[in-house]
């Protein structure tokens, strides 16, 4: 009597094995789009709420320009009377819609108030401006 396995009962494991981790992977990629949607709007939420603190604690204004893929925060620089670019960043997997670049002011208060869409095949998500500067995201 021999111990262990055989050839084809290790082939068969291995195969069913293989199944398992083929129906669990079309599983998960069937969520991707949610998961990108909502990091998209953590991570524009997040870079609207860093511009604002950098306006507050360095003591001038800073703005968020939004492209169809991502966005960039500018800087404004009073010695050459420019915007210049201080962080920038893109969002795989959605479309970005902005209908202005909200400045954020020393105060904490918003200028150019923006609403902003993002949207993908898993549906959209609204993050809109209040002149306070508070931020808010509404899934649709």
């Amino acid at each position: 009597m021999d111990k262990g396995y055989s050839l084809i009962e290790a082939v068969i494991a291995l195969a069913l094995v293989t199944l398992v981790i083929y129906g669990a992977s079309n599983a998960f990629l069937g969520h991707a789009p949610k998961h990108r949607l909502n990091k998209a709007a953590w991570e524009i939420q997040t870079r609207l709420n860093y511009a604002r603190h950098k306006a507050i604690f360095e003591g001038h204004p800073f703005r968020v320009r939004f492209r169809s893929t991502g966005y960039v925060v500018e800087e404004f620089d009073s010695t050459i009377n420019r915007w210049r670019p201080e962080a920038g960043g893109s969002c795989e997997g959605v479309t970005i819609e902005a209908n202005n670049s909200p400045t954020f002011h020393p105060a904490g208060t918003v200028s150019n108030l923006a609403t902003i869409t993002i949207s993908n095949a898993a549906g959209s998500c609204r993050i809109t401006l209040a002149i306070s500067g508070r931020i808010r995201v509404v899934m649709l």
